[in-house]
């Protein structure tokens, strides 16, 4: 089973920039695509970006195409999420999870693994 944990949330400004780790454990971690998903006060979990085992594939959610990028390091077994021009919108938990599924990727169910989340808090 796949453990993993995230990293690097903290309180920042808007506009500034974060990158957000998960770090994976556990056998075939890297065989995995890893996704991020965010869960805002009071709202459902919505994804966010994902990313396939070769990083070859990628795929955004509209509201944070063109500012976040997804990468992943199969070497440190750790995937990243470097969020820049952060907004108050942006505030939330965010949540990493792996699926050895290769579709549905946008949809929380598709994952069986998640991490324990890590906030990022937006102020203005």
């Amino acid at each position: 089973q796949v453990q993993l944990v995230e990293s690097g949330g903290g309180l920042v400004q808007a506009g500034d920039s974060l990158r957000l780790s998960c770090a994976a454990s556990g056998r075939t971690a890297s065989s995995y695509v890893m996704g991020w998903f965010r869960q805002a006060p009071g709202k459902e979990r919505e994804f966010v970006a994902a990313i396939n085992w070769s990083g070859a594939r990628t795929a955004f959610a509209d509201y944070v195409k063109g500012r976040f990028t997804i990468s992943r390091d199969n070497a440190k077994n750790t995937a990243y999420l470097q969020m820049n021009n952060l907004k108050p919108e942006d505030t939330a938990v965010y949540y990493c999870a792996a699926t050895g599924r290769d579709s549905g990727w946008g949809s929380p169910h598709a994952y069986g693994m998640w991490g324990q989340g890590t906030q990022v808090t937006v102020s203005s």
